[in-house]
């Protein structure tokens, strides 16, 4: 059974190929699905379909969302930061959405999320060697405050490293309600007057970042995905925080501005209606940003 998943900003990410012929397109993070199907059935014209994702649960979902589209969709297992090892080029859309999905969130075995107490992992690929649980385990009080500060943006950076030593100290951390048992103490909702997310949001953001190099992954995706685009063709990336829609605000601003290689189709980025925050608390934070090569 296909689990729900709500595809966010999915009318305006259609609207910039609304005019467009796609023979070729790749999802650089298919998750379960929602963006890609949308897709496919607004262009029967489509030749191939690349759906590529690290994780191999969304993957799962996403062949049987995909499953009227087969003969034309080829799912593969792999992270977008390595693109052009995928895909043969030129492609003539490419799409990245850089949220955590619901499918990450909502499983506690993913250990994602402090709203369900599971395993300490964060790792979107499960084949990967480092997980939260080491970092919290076993990197030093200044190494833990640097992650918190540099990938969460997290003010109270040092008090909840020195919680996580403390608390580490008494027992190891491995669920992700030990970890928000000893930062319940440093970062409560007091003081937070405008504050709409948990207490604990900005580590567990911060540490997912750090165990994913997440940020590392859309620098380097970012230039593979436009070196593999055709002449006409556009990329949008779909940001859920700051430190992302930084780096996607810049490399396509280098890349259309600067070196006048493209034109930007988003001279802001788009960001959900009130109606579509209102279905969807997860649009809150989304911005899209759109892009064509010359």
């Amino acid at each position: 059974m296909v689990e729900e998943h709500i595809p966010i900003l999915v009318e305006e990410f259609l609207s910039f190929f609304r005019e467009e012929a796609i023979g070729t397109f790749v999802d650089g993070t298919v998750g379960a699905g929602g963006h890609a199907k949308a897709l496919l059935a607004a262009h029967p014209e489509m030749v191939h379909f690349y759906g590529i994702d690290q994780d191999p649960d969304a993957l799962a979902i996403a062949k049987e969302t995909l499953a009227p589209f087969q003969e034309k969709v080829t799912l593969l297992q792999g992270n977008f930061r390595h693109l052009d090892q995928f895909v043969p080029k030129p492609v003539d859309g490419i799409f990245l959405d850089l949220g955590v999905s619901s499918i990450q969130l909502d499983r506690p075995e993913k250990g994602f999320s402090f709203s369900h107490d599971g395993p300490l992992d964060m790792r979107m690929d499960p084949s990967q060697r480092l997980t939260a649980a080491e970092v919290v385990n076993t990197f030093s009080e200044k190494k833990l405050s640097e992650i918190f500060w540099e990938y969460g943006e997290e003010s109270r950076s040092r008090r909840a490293a020195k919680a996580i030593i403390e608390a580490r100290r008494k027992q190891k951390i491995k669920t992700t309600g030990d970890l928000t048992e000893a930062l319940k103490r440093t970062l409560t909702w007091s003081g937070r007057r405008g504050k709409k997310h948990h207490p604990c949001t900005l580590v567990f953001q911060a540490l997912r970042i750090y165990v994913n190099d997440e940020l590392g992954a859309v620098e380097e995706g970012i230039d593979k995905a436009l070196a593999l685009l055709a002449p006409r063709g556009r990329m949008g990336v779909l940001s859920f925080h700051s430190l992302e829609d930084r780096i996607v605000k810049q490399k396509f601003r280098q890349f259309a501005v600067i070196e006048k290689r493209g034109e930007l189709l988003t001279k802001k980025p788009l960001v959900a209606g009130c109606e579509e925050q209102r279905r969807n608390r997860r649009s809150r934070s989304a911005k899209l940003r759109f892009l064509s090569k010359t």
